[in-house]
């Protein structure tokens, strides 16, 4: 990856970005805020025959939508059949606040007595396009990185991505702990407390979260904007901040953020709180608060009836948390691949 040029020119951005070709029998075009019902029906299906292990709900599917950062009049795509049905779309968001690498992230999806026919190349290509105008118009001199993930068991998909000249990247892993087995020591370092997350805290959180991922591969600062957590699933009952209270004023040392997805229950076949974040700042590290942490959530989730604590890792993880949820009794389940191509 160069970045000896300008990114305008490095990523070499299509200037007329054509809709997918007529004699795929679909009719293009942005989807909107009011689409979100209709794009939701397609992703239920879309999941349902890829048999994927997480199931999006309809708020998250709402959430596509939001964010002052995105022009969905272009950033968006939908491709409808003759009955005003929705068969296809596509997604191309680039997020503010990258600093080290500006990162598109697309995502799509075609109904599947549609596919074989061409619709998800089509779809990839018009993705990628997007992408690179996107790329460019940041204007930030970067590295720069097109990115897409699959679920690992997706073969096709897999084979779609690889051949648009994508290649995998980064493997992450999903794990369980069951909940019935006894829960680790919540042992805290000196003069840290562990308190429930709060909306007063949160902003902390955000400075400590960007701190804490300083040193993670494809890890970016968060703004205030784009720290949001999804409203729809954010369980703040089960999410927790460590504070050091040696000094005057409590600083953020770590914390742990959580999910509730009961769509995915019943495909997983049990029930689980998921820890969406885990961090804990540099000068915290190597004295047990991870471990206190997640022992605090598990708790959290035992005591609503939850059977295990999930979670999920980068495999390359810098900090070494693979080995640490191992050791904690996490198991792996299954995992996603992040496709990309490095500009």
């Amino acid at each position: 990856m160069s970045t000896t040029g300008p990114i305008a020119e490095r990523v070499d951005a299509p200037a007329v970005l054509d809709l997918p070709p007529a004699h795929l029998e679909l009719t293009w075009r942005p989807l909107q805020r009011r689409d979100a019902e209709t794009l939701h029906a397609l992703v239920e299906v879309v999941e349902a025959a890829d048999d994927t292990q997480e199931r999006q709900s309809l708020d998250e599917t709402v959430e596509m939508f939001d964010g002052g950062w995105k022009d969905l009049e272009l950033d968006s795509l939908g491709g409808f059949d003759d009955t005003g049905t929705l068969r296809a779309y596509g997604f191309v968001e680039v997020k503010p606040g990258d600093t080290r690498t500006v990162r598109a992230f697309l995502t799509g999806g075609v109904h599947p007595q549609w596919r074989g026919r061409g619709i998800g190349r089509a779809v990839v290509t018009w993705m990628e396009g997007r992408g690179r105008q996107k790329l460019a118009d940041s204007g930030k001199d970067l590295p720069a990185r097109l990115a897409t993930f699959v679920d690992e068991k997706a073969r096709d998909h897999r084979r779609l991505f690889a051949a648009a000249g994508f290649s995998p990247i980064r493997w992450y892993t999903d794990m369980r702990r069951d909940l019935a087995a006894p829960l680790p020591s919540a042992d805290l370092p000196e003069g840290i407390r562990i308190v429930p997350w709060s909306e007063d805290l949160d902003d902390q959180v955000r400075l400590a979260h960007n701190e804490a991922f300083a040193d993670h591969w494809g890890s970016e600062p968060q703004t205030p904007e784009s720290w949001r957590h999804e409203e729809a699933h954010f369980a703040p009952s089960w999410s927790f901040v460590a504070l050091d209270e040696t000094s005057c004023t409590p600083r953020v040392a770590g914390y742990a953020l959580s999910g509730r997805y009961e769509l995915d229950w019943p495909v997983l076949s049990y029930t689980c709180g998921y820890t969406n974040v885990l961090g804990v700042r540099a000068a915290w590290r190597g004295g047990g608060l991870a471990t206190a942490l997640l022992a605090t959530v598990m708790a959290a989730y035992r005591a609503d009836g939850m059977q295990y604590a999930c979670l999920g890792v980068d495999t390359a993880n810098p900090s070494g948390a693979h080995g640490l949820y191992e050791k904690l009794g996490y198991e792996p389940t299954h995992g996603q691949v992040m496709y990309s191509v490095e500009l």
